[in-house]
């Protein structure tokens, strides 16, 4: 299937019409004082620390919150991660 490649399409598509987003503050990189005290960083969550390599924390910035750009086709793996998708994600992918 090509979906992963359409997901990059949708991906750069959507950077086109809504342009630089803030980058959510738990994501961003703390490297100075100020940065530390005002929170960058303070959320994060590291994906391999959580059960399965998995943390539910939104990566996109908060006007995208809930945006999902890979749709997997109907073919047997990617079935079987639409089933994987829907149940870490909780409501993300529709059914």
């Amino acid at each position: 299937s090509n979906a992963s490649y359409v997901a990059i399409g949708e991906a750069q598509a959507l950077v086109k019409r809504t342009g630089d987003l803030a980058v959510p503050i738990a994501l961003r990189n703390a490297p100075t004082k100020l940065m530390k005290e005002i929170g960058y960083g303070k959320e994060y969550q590291y994906s391999h620390d959580g059960e399965g390599n998995f943390v539910d924390q939104e990566f996109m910035p908060a006007d995208l919150a809930g945006t999902a750009l890979y749709k997997p086709g109907a073919n047997g793996k990617e079935q079987e991660h639409t089933a994987l998708i829907q149940r870490l994600w909780r409501g993300k992918y529709p059914g």
